[in-house]
């Protein structure tokens, strides 16, 4: 194992401490570590928190600030964060408009923010909603979940969520259009290598070198088969495919494309299955009205990447295009 680390125990606390000393215009510590707030909170706005294990950044703290979240909970390297720390977050950015978590469907996670709702509930000044995001269609149940996971398209609805609560709706709107957009929000993924979790030293799987594995989870779970290696636009046939086999679009429908890598592959690669994702929606007659390319929900070092869409209208895009100002995306301000 190689990585630029002192010490697996003290890696999530020195990665925490550097983030914030690098973003502190932006984001502050909470006690103890247990969260990364907003640095500076709005009046009257819902918080919306976010979070889950390490290992997957910018995922969740970088989305922390203007027009996205206010809080996020890391855990310890893809282990759920604990019910005091989603706690201690909902306290430290409740304004009274009441608390939305966004959680993906991974059991750990899914358990523990539910704790953390009902204790909530009587220790802040407001009510305390959730949403789930399950975007992933590679398979309908899998080692860390009961259904399907919550991967990269967790950042769409966060960001569109985001937006809309800085517009002042209310908890109810809020969980109600996050619900929406997380309907209309489906993700696939592909890897070319496994990743290193630091405490377990040693690759998650393995793979042959002219093998991939074709659907597989944010935590390096297994997808949907193990096949050999295949040109670039054939990959972004199969992923995109099931996305829209699964959503079923209207052709003229609108849409996001996120191509996210998983932390090892080169942003020139990303961009050409962004151009093969595109030249295939082109195909189906879907308007990409929005692209996002980049490592923004990883997996430690896998190469590979995932495909997500999500259908939107035109008030979704004046949402996704208003002001935001976090740690990993930046428009309009």
């Amino acid at each position: 194992m190689k990585k630029l680390i002192n010490g697996t125990d003290t890696v999530l606390a020195e990665t925490l401490d550097g983030f914030a000393a690098a973003h502190a215009d932006i984001v502050e510590l909470g006690e103890e570590r247990k969260f990364i707030r907003r640095r500076s909170l709005k009046k009257g706005k819902v918080g919306l928190i976010s979070g889950g294990g390490s290992g997957h950044e910018p995922l969740h703290g970088g989305f922390v600030g203007h027009g996205m979240l206010d809080a996020a909970c890391p855990g310890q390297v893809f282990t759920s964060p604990t019910p005091d720390q989603m706690l201690a977050a909902a306290q430290a950015v409740d304004t009274g408009a009441g608390i939305l978590f966004i959680v993906k469907n991974y059991e750990g996670d899914v358990m523990n923010f539910a704790m953390a709702a009902e204790m909530a509930g009587d220790m802040i000044g407001g009510p305390v909603a959730t949403v789930i995001t399950d975007d992933d269609v590679a398979v309908e149940t899998s080692t860390y979940s009961t259904g399907r996971r919550g991967v990269a398209g967790t950042l769409i609805v966060e960001r569109l969520v985001g937006a809309a609560a800085e517009q002042g709706r209310d908890l109810n709107a809020l969980q109600a259009y996050g619900q929406s957009v997380n309907g209309r929000t489906r993700s696939m993924g592909v890897a070319l290598s496994s990743c290193t979790v630091p405490a377990a030293g040693k690759p998650t799987f393995a793979l042959a070198e002219d093998e991939m594995e074709m659907g597989v989870g944010i935590h390096g779970e297994p997808g949907r088969r193990r096949v050999k290696l295949a040109s670039a636009d054939a990959i972004a046939a199969e992923m995109v495919g099931a996305i829209t086999g699964d959503l079923a679009p209207k052709p003229g429908q609108q849409a996001i494309l996120l191509v996210n890598g998983f932390g090892g592959t080169p942003s020139m690669e990303l961009y050409l299955m962004c151009n093969a994702a595109r030249r295939i929606l082109a195909g189906q007659k879907l308007l990409v009205a929005r692209c996002l390319v980049g490592p923004y929900v990883t997996s430690l070092e896998m190469a590979g990447c995932s495909i997500t869409l999500s259908l939107i209208e035109d008030a979704d895009l004046a949402l996704w295009d208003s002001p935001i100002h976090t740690a990993a995306l930046r428009w309009g301000m």
